[in-house]
């Protein structure tokens, strides 16, 4: 059976012989008030939910995009000198429709110390926050990134609905090493916090003092002795602390990730999974539609980006490596010669990567049918200014 999807393809195919991904339809759509570009990393996500952000607000929708780690240059193609954990609006867009936009670029660290100053009395939070295991846990512990990406999704839907802000949030995922880090953030950090280490941890403080070594077994004892001399006595203390001081707010971590994990299953969410023409991503980009499909959530389709288009698309990369030979071994031949022959290699170079690409592509949609797909071609240049962000909606969007 084919996963499901939502109806956002129309009757024309792309290239690669799948049906075509519409995403104009699905930005004009109101009832789409998320979008999520996920994918492998190094495929262009963030460039794509720029994009897709920028062209809905040109289609009269009030946009926010969350982006994560995005480079210097794609925030001063927003206009912006620099983007930071606070929605900053966009402007030098055509307003015509009635659209906005505003940009933001998670900020792991600063989430994390905002979720603990809204859950925890003033004194816990400070307590919290000047604990040296948390500031580390904060800013390295693994899953955190992704776990929250979502606590900031779920903090701009709120605000969305309380303050009617926006009416449509496009996210970038972060750029794991595994597009379903994303997914599975949320059940990783309650799987952490529900541990026997942490309960390990947590015990000695919630006993207390000579409590202590009447609640404990001598085995208990003699594990904490021995973390002890791993971690240092300093540290270990650093960690029971912190777990001590964070319990109160355990249930509530769990509770808001339940809530913006059901939130990405509703159907005003749709994701998009984007993927370059190489085997690895296309790889990660079938593993992540398998498991969209396995948890219900709603597929709008996937993004082949970065694709090799040719100029001269009727010259076969073998004729015209023939040619370039050719004229190679002619004498006398005019001083244009050897760049027209430059170019003709050139042009059998491509022309191989684009043939290996479509293939690729093909046998994607082969093992996915029914799974919309719309092709961006490889820009000339490196994304730098709102036309470039432009350019790519629009093939994105291109009928």
């Amino acid at each position: 059976m084919p996963p499901r999807t939502r109806a956002t393809q129309d009757r024309s195919t792309d290239p690669a012989g799948a049906a075509r991904l519409d995403l104009d339809a699905l930005l004009r759509d109101r009832s789409t008030r998320i979008i999520v570009c996920t994918g492998a990393g190094g495929v262009g996500k963030t460039t794509v939910a720029a994009a897709l952000g920028l062209r809905g607000a040109e289609l009269g929708r009030h946009v926010v995009v969350l982006t994560i780690d995005p480079a210097r240059r794609l925030a001063q193609s927003l206009g912006l000198t620099e983007l930071d954990n606070t929605p900053r609006p966009v402007a030098g867009f055509d307003t015509g429709s009635g659209g906005t936009l505003d940009a933001m670029m998670l900020d792991m660290k600063r989430t994390f110390d905002e979720v603990v100053e809204a859950h925890a009395t003033p004194d816990k939070a400070a307590q919290i926050l000047a604990n040296p295991f948390y500031q580390a846990v904060s800013s390295s512990f693994a899953g955190t990134q992704e776990y929250m990406a979502m606590e900031k999704l779920g903090q701009l839907r709120s605000r969305a609905e309380r303050e009617g802000s926006w009416d449509l949030i496009v996210v970038d995922t972060p750029p794991s090493r595994s597009a379903l880090d994303f997914l599975d953030a949320p059940k990783r950090l309650g799987s952490f916090l529900d541990g026997r280490f942490i309960r390990l941890l947590m015990a000695p403080a919630k006993a207390g003092g000579r409590a202590y070594l009447k609640v404990f077994s001598s085995g208990v004892t003699m594990a904490t002795t021995v973390m002890s001399k791993i971690l240092g006595g300093q540290v270990l203390q650093d960690v029971q602390t912190f777990v001590a001081a964070l319990d109160t707010m355990f249930g509530g971590f769990r509770e808001r990730a339940d809530k913006t994990y059901a939130l990405l299953k509703n159907p005003e969410t749709a994701f998009v999974v984007v993927a370059a023409p190489e085997r690895d991503a296309l790889r990660e980009a079938s593993f992540f539609v398998d498991r969209l499909d396995q948890e219900g959530m709603p597929l709008a389709g996937v993004v082949l980006n970065r694709v090799q288009r040719l100029s001269a698309p009727t010259l076969t990369g073998a004729r015209a490596l023939a040619a370039a030979e050719q004229l190679a071994e002619t004498e006398g031949g005019s001083g244009t010669a050897p760049l027209t022959e430059g170019l003709l290699r050139l042009h059998a170079n491509l022309a191989e990567t684009a043939e290996r690409q479509e293939a690729l592509a093909r046998r994607f949609t082969a093992g996915h049918p029914g799974i919309p797909v719309v092709e961006v071609p490889a820009a000339a240049q490196d994304i730098h200014d709102l036309e470039g962000l432009r350019e790519v909606g629009q093939a994105l969007t291109a009928s």
